[in-house]
């Protein structure tokens, strides 16, 4: 869902793009960087949820690696972490796209949690 969109929107992407180091070590790669007309340079990290698991727990940990390359790549001028699937606990997600996170996880003001109805609504129309 998310490639169609981004391609009815006017953007260009590329997928699994190594975007550097996570916090703590290790290569951060992305699900896809997406540019628009204006080339800037979006992070976009997707995360399915299936069934109840674990992608909820790395929510928090994504948010603060994506604000680092933010902070620290100039190329990239902002980031969004993607939440779709049927597995999400409700509250959990309510309180992610909710942006209540931003009390515990300071400096990513260029990180947005948002659905993946929402992400598809605003590439569809070129407004990430």
């Amino acid at each position: 869902m998310a490639l169609p969109a981004l391609k009815h929107g006017g953007y260009e992407y590329a997928p699994q793009v190594e975007v550097g180091e996570r916090l703590g070590g290790g290569k951060h790669k992305v699900d896809l960087v997406a540019a628009n007309t204006r080339g800037e340079k979006i992070l976009i990290s997707l995360k399915w949820q299936q069934v109840a698991g674990t992608a909820e727990q790395k929510v928090p940990y994504e948010i603060m690696c994506l604000a680092e390359i933010i902070r620290t790549k100039e190329e990239y001028s902002r980031a969004y972490v993607v939440l779709g699937g049927p597995g999400w606990r409700e509250g959990l997600k309510r309180y992610f796209t909710s942006n209540d996170w931003r009390y515990y996880i300071h400096n990513a003001e260029k990180v947005r949690v948002i659905t993946l109805d929402e992400f598809v609504s605003l590439a569809n129309q070129g407004r990430l």
